[in-house]
């Protein structure tokens, strides 16, 4: 009912705005002028800057199950935002990720409500996400934040403060995380923080890092109410209807323009078959012969080595504006390969502490509900597939799923002893591994050139269905690896 009542009076507001303006087409007289009305219109076409509007599910014309999610989410957040707009590619999904955002945010937790969405704050602007910064400054006022903090980390409480450097951390070197810096946290005398506390704020770093990969990674454009979401400027269109605008028909085919290049549709044709041929080989290797632990081993430290020289070339440092690096320190402070010249970071074997066994039921004990919650999510990421691969149906995708989730985790140094790294090389190309690194490493540094550029023939939803994958990945990874330090702090 609220999301019945709210898309009414968003219908008689378009009405009133439209009767006030007035417009050629529809023969009445504007008096913005005369009355000195500003109206803001949308700046961007749609949710996401790379995936054509049409392309994406518009409010009005979902089936049940996608209305019951609209409604849930609005009922949630107050607001039907462009993420949600985009991940509904994926239901199943969706639900998912709506009940573990609402739960970390929302339910009962360790953390008072106002230090959850600072704590989001925080993580979303490590990556200078002013998306997801906006969002979580007006939510964090909303639950009677104190509009101090948002002047600077320097006026949050001293224990925010010092979530600062595991934030840090955790967004670009995940692997340096020891038990020294959850002792650091925990024995702060008056600032210090509980276990419970800590986790709780451990799963909100990770979720707003690997949100910020997912906001960039699809192109998520600004809300209208947001900065860089709207602009007063009169369209420039031709025989263009004020009452397009308020209405919400704004859109323009500006973003059919391929900015990967002129690719024929024959060579991405061909792209996808080579791709199907590949699996179907790696397939009967498999069957074939299985290769000793060793070459297991030694493949894993090639593919390892090989990622550090995946860059992009349009791989320039991005300045943080103020707006958002007043919500963190040391700005200098990025992405860093994991083995670089005269450092080795031991290899984090998966068979020693993995989610499953260790870090599920940690998060559960100390987060009751949660650990439940996230599991569920990563396995509805890991394993959701419709069977598809571009024009192609009933295929088995597994193959590629686990490749591309075992590269990012490969990227950040963990292993799993039974994966053959050797398959990597042969189903992600260059351009592919390109996206991926950027998205989870450095996702501020994405373009849609990027995103045009790998799996050229598949559909949007198809992109969209790898953006979670990634995603899930990076915050499993995260999580890896402050689980593991919290749980040498406790023995």
């Amino acid at each position: 009912m609220r999301l019945a009542t709210a898309a009414n009076e968003a219908y008689t507001a378009s009405l009133a705005v439209s009767e006030l303006l007035g417009c050629k087409q529809c023969g009445s007289r504007g008096q913005d002028e005369e009355l000195g009305i500003r109206i803001p219109r949308p700046l961007g076409h749609g949710p996401s800057r790379f995936i054509p509007e049409k392309e994406i599910l518009q409010v009005g014309s979902e089936d049940a199950q996608m209305h019951t999610l609209f409604t849930d989410s609005f009922a949630a957040l107050g607001r039907l935002d462009n993420i949600t707009l985009v991940m509904v590619f994926h239901p199943q999904y969706l639900e998912s990720f709506l009940k573990t955002q609402h739960y970390l945010l929302q339910m009962d937790g360790p953390l008072p409500l106002h230090y959850r969405h600072y704590i989001g704050i925080m993580a979303a602007a490590r990556h200078q996400c002013s998306y997801l910064v906006n969002l979580h400054v007006n939510d964090f006022l909303h639950v009677g934040g104190d509009p101090k903090w948002l002047n600077g980390l320097e006026n949050a409480p001293q224990k925010l403060q010092n979530l600062g450097e595991l934030n840090k951390v955790l967004a670009h070197r995940p692997w340096l995380i020891t038990k020294e810096h959850i002792e650091g946290l925990l024995k702060a005398e008056e600032h210090s923080w509980s276990l419970a506390e800590l986790v709780h704020a451990v799963v909100l770093l990770t979720h707003y890092h690997s949100l910020a990969s997912f906001t960039f990674g699809c192109g998520i454009s600004p809300e209208i109410h947001c900065d860089g979401g709207h602009t007063f400027r009169p369209p420039s269109v031709s025989n263009y209807c004020i009452c397009d605008i308020t209405n919400g028909n704004h859109s323009v085919d500006e973003m059919q323009v391929n900015s990967a290049g002129n690719v024929s549709v024959s060579d991405s044709f061909f792209e996808v078959e080579a791709l199907m041929e590949k699996m179907k080989q790696l397939q009967e290797c498999r069957e074939e012969e299985e290769a000793s632990q060793e070459e297991m081993a030694s493949r894993f430290e090639i593919e390892k080595r090989e990622s550090m020289f995946v860059f992009s070339s349009d791989d320039d440092e991005v300045t943080p504006a103020r707006d958002v690096s007043r919500h963190f320190e040391d700005t200098s402070y990025g992405y860093k390969d994991f083995s670089r010249h005269g450092m080795h970071v031991p290899t984090f074997r998966v068979q020693d502490y993995c989610w499953e066994d260790h870090g599920y039921s940690l998060v559960n004990r100390l987060y009751p509900d949660v650990g439940q919650l996230i599991d569920e999510k990563f396995h509805i990421a890991y394993n959701l597939t419709y069977n598809t691969m571009a024009m192609h149906k009933d295929v088995d995708t597994s193959m590629l799923r686990r490749a591309i989730w075992n590269y990012i985790h490969c990227m950040f140094g963990i292993r799993y002893d039974d994966y053959d790294y050797g398959e990597i090389n042969q189903l992600l190309d260059r351009s592919f591994k390109v996206y991926i690194k950027t998205v989870v490493c450095t996702p501020e540094k994405v373009t849609k050139r990027m995103y045009d550029s790998f799996w050229r023939q598949f559909k949007h939803s198809e992109k969209v269905h790898v953006n979670l994958l990634l995603i899930e990945a990076r915050m499993q990874a995260e999580l890896l690896y402050a689980l593991r330090a919290i749980t040498r702090y406790m023995t």
